[in-house]
């Protein structure tokens, strides 16, 4: 009689947290690339509405499918992204944690690839590869495994580490990393702020392809310029390791200038000077000081910016 074979592991069950206002269309074809995922093992959807009404209706995108739910919750924390993410982190219970912006789109073999990847190196935080959408135009953006190292977050922000790409051990999340901070101004750069105390946590691992459809330009931060300014100010103060890294520091500054520019700030300028003074070869400092002299448009240049895939 032939020995019986150990049935293989369970694998790990998945929360993923999509924060959302008043974006249904969108928010529909979100959940439903989560939900059709290749991942066989358990997957539950929380959707957290944020300072809108709860669509209920959204539970029923599950019904018939294997190893899938959906949730659907209100925001019962701070009002903003930070709190609306933590009130789904916090309703969940699975060993990870995933979060997927309410307008960009998981394609089906992320969680997979990402938990096979968590699972072989033993780490707590995996991020993926983006493909930007902007105006019409792709371009697929893929950080190399050094690119996720503290000083070269710090130093070169990394958009490519995007919070839809993050899978977390939620473990790790609630007592090393830390919840979203719902102190940042507007929550304008709680993912960075999140990323940088994911990489002082432990190493960050890859799952090296463009797994995360991303719409670029549509965020609600890209062109509130007041907040920016004072999320940065807030920033800045609270990571000291920005100000150990000049080139790091001169980023920040540049972008600063540049809101202070697109508000025609008084010290917009002055601003841009600093940045120039910090790190001549900060490029932000001269465009800043481009769109103080009204030499060209801010939103000319977000535009231009976008359709490399990049910010400003």
């Amino acid at each position: 009689m032939s020995e019986m074979q150990p049935e293989p592991p369970a694998l790990p069950a998945l929360d993923v947290v999509i924060a959302t206002r008043n974006r249904p269309e969108l928010l529909r074809e979100a959940l439903t690339a989560v939900l059709g995922q290749s991942y066989p093992g358990q997957i539950t959807v929380h959707v957290v509405f944020d300072q809108s009404p709860i669509d209920e209706s959204l539970a029923a995108a599950a019904d018939g499918l294997t190893n899938r739910r959906v949730v659907t919750l209100g925001n019962d924390r701070t009002p903003g992204l930070a709190g609306a993410r933590n009130s789904g982190i916090l309703a969940g219970s699975a060993p990870w944690v995933a979060f997927c912006d309410d307008d960009d789109v998981w394609l089906p073999q992320k969680a997979e690839r990402q938990i096979a990847e968590l699972l072989r190196s033993g780490a707590d935080t995996v991020v993926s590869g983006i493909v930007v959408e902007y105006d019409g135009e792709r371009t697929e953006r893929v950080p190399a495994a050094t690119d996720l190292a503290l000083a070269a977050l710090v130093r070169n922000r990394v958009m490519e580490a995007h919070p839809s790409t993050v899978i977390v051990r939620r473990s790790a999340l609630l007592d090393g990393i830390g919840l979203v901070d719902e102190e940042i101004p507007g929550s304008y750069g709680e993912d960075f702020d999140w990323i940088i105390r994911a990489a002082q946590h432990g190493p960050i691992v890859l799952a090296a392809a463009p797994l995360v459809r991303v719409r670029w330009g549509g965020s609600q931060f890209s062109q509130n310029w007041d907040v920016i300014v004072r999320a940065i100010d807030y920033g800045l103060v609270k990571h000291q390791v920005f100000h150990t890294d000049r080139r790091a520091l001169a980023r920040l500054q540049g972008r600063r200038a540049f809101a202070l520019a697109a508000l025609r700030r008084p010290g917009a300028l002055r601003a841009a000077c600093q940045t120039a003074r910090t790190a001549p070869s900060e490029r932000r400092a001269y465009l800043a000081a481009a769109v103080a002299l009204r030499l060209v448009s801010a939103e000319r240049l977000l535009d231009l910016a976008h359709r490399r895939g990049h910010g400003i």
